[in-house]
């Protein structure tokens, strides 16, 4: 018992080091939340881009993405400085990662969808190597700063709060900006680059932030390791059998979430709203656009629910934590398939139950997935966190530009259509209408499924991450006091 307290107590991270720590989900997160939700509406109905051209620009840059995330990741695992290994790539790239936000936004004057298509290309690959820059090292970091199952539960916890919050203003405020920008005779275009400017500023404060007050505290040892190449690098991570499972989970995990969250405008517009584009729902004496009461309600009750799910899984573990909460999103989403048109109340209901499991969703894949470390590290005797969220970072990104691909190319072929400029009201065709219900309802569901399988059979429980622990100390020459 005596053991167990003085490790418990080792491996504590203070309130402050985990609150600092956790703000980081919020540049990640108002990136991603703006990326997720609005990025496929703007390509089609600002930038003016065919759904299908525009769902390969996405695809073209996530090709990039398989070349940095990885290289990035193996480049912090290497890095010696008087600062660590992760810390100085978020002082020299948080200012450049927060103005790429605007570049991401810019729509391009031109009328070739050629050109228009290899524009926003090219700005999508050097606002994803910015974030991979300042994504990669700060996710590196997490299984840096304690070794202990349940506090990187807890420690991801506080992060997944800050993403939980940067998701709900940035969900909220978003369209809330852009239509005071039209009320004030701006274009939409320029609605968009005031919303880039602003999460863009705001993004690049925590990264400096946990500079300055995070620091590494369970890195690589001080005796000399062998330097892998990349290759053998990516052959080890595929041989570490966790981590298979991990990022197997966190892929089916994002592409659900990532594809209802990019899907859910065109179902609130479209098929709730009959194609009104000025629909509002007053919540709570305020009228908001009715995808902003939506996202409100849904990112309020993740949040919300975040302690009940740190408190299940500390409780039955992990990975049974998670199966409980995506079968019950799985039959929301089911049942989200069966509302009909103008039925906003029960919408709202839907995003209130809805938020209950994406809050798992948010906390727990992240939680899994340091564990993945140690196992590494008992087979190879190295510490390679940078390489492992490298990938987890690829996996991350892939699954956004994956959801964008997959939704954009059905709509294209199911007949979607861009709205007039200066239209209030436009209504899509039947078949299209189902497509939207099909991507938002089973599509999801059947996604959900498929993590829930995966997770029943994934190795590594509480049990076994302590017995890795021990070996470790054991053979590291740190026997638990």
């Amino acid at each position: 018992m005596s053991e167990n307290i003085n490790r418990i107590k080792r491996d504590a991270l203070s309130f402050w080091v985990k609150l600092a720590y956790g703000t980081g989900d919020w540049s990640e997160a108002s990136y991603g939340t703006l990326r997720q939700i609005f990025y496929a509406i703007f390509l089609t109905d600002v930038v003016g881009l065919d759904a299908r051209l525009a769902s390969f620009a996405a695809l073209v840059g996530i090709i990039w993405d398989a070349v940095n995330d990885p290289l990035v990741g193996i480049l912090t695992d290497r890095m010696r400085s008087r600062w660590g290994r992760r810390r100085p790539f978020l002082l020299f790239f948080a200012i450049p990662f927060g103005a790429s936000f605007l570049l991401l936004w810019w729509a391009p004057p031109w009328h070739s969808q050629i050109a228009l298509a290899a524009t926003v290309t090219l700005a999508f690959m050097i606002s994803d190597t910015f974030e991979t820059l300042c994504g990669v090292p700060f996710s590196s970091l997490l299984p840096e700063l304690t070794p202990d199952y349940d506090e990187r539960t807890t420690l991801t916890s506080f992060r997944i709060f800050f993403n939980l919050l940067a998701s709900l203003v940035t969900a909220v405020a978003a369209p809330a900006i852009i239509d005071a920008a039209l009320a004030a005779g701006l274009t939409q275009q320029q609605g968009y680059l005031i919303v880039a400017g602003i999460f863009g500023g705001l993004a690049a404060v925590p990264f400096l932030l946990i500079f300055a007050v995070v620091r590494e505290r369970y890195g690589a040892s001080d005796r000399p390791q062998e330097t892998a190449t990349f290759r053998q690098t990516v052959r080890t991570a595929w041989a570490n059998v966790p981590f298979r499972f991990a990022t197997l989970i966190y892929m089916l995990n994002w592409i659900t979430f990532d594809l209802v969250a990019l899907v859910l405008p065109f179902y609130l517009l479209y098929w709730i709203a009959h194609g009104n584009m000025l629909a509002s729902v007053t919540l709570l004496g305020v009228s908001l656009p009715l995808e902003s009461a939506v996202f409100a309600l849904l990112l309020v009750t993740a949040t919300a629910a975040l302690p009940f799910w740190l408190w299940l899984s500390h409780r039955l573990g992990k990975h049974i934590a998670y199966i409980i909460g995506m079968v019950f999103w799985a039959g929301v989403q089911i049942c989200i398939f069966l509302v009909r048109p103008g039925q906003i109340p029960l919408v709202l209901w839907m995003a209130f139950l809805a938020g209950l499991s994406v809050s798992a969703a948010h906390v727990l894949p992240d939680a899994m997935f340091p564990d993945v470390i140690e196992w590494d590290e008992l087979r190879t005797g190295r510490r390679q966190e940078g390489i492992y969220y490298g990938v987890k970072n690829f996996v991350r990104k892939l699954t956004g530009a994956f959801a964008i691909f997959i939704a954009l190319q059905i709509l294209g072929w199911f007949g979607y259509r861009t709205p007039p400029e200066g239209a209030t009201t436009f209504v899509q065709s039947p078949i299209t209408l189902m497509a939207i219900r099909i991507l938002i309802g089973p599509l999801g569901a059947v996604l959900l499924f498929s993590a829930v399988i995966t997770t029943w059979f994934y190795p590594l429980t509480r049990e076994r991450h302590a017995r890795i622990r021990r070996l470790l100390e054991y053979r590291n020459g740190r026997p638990r006091k």
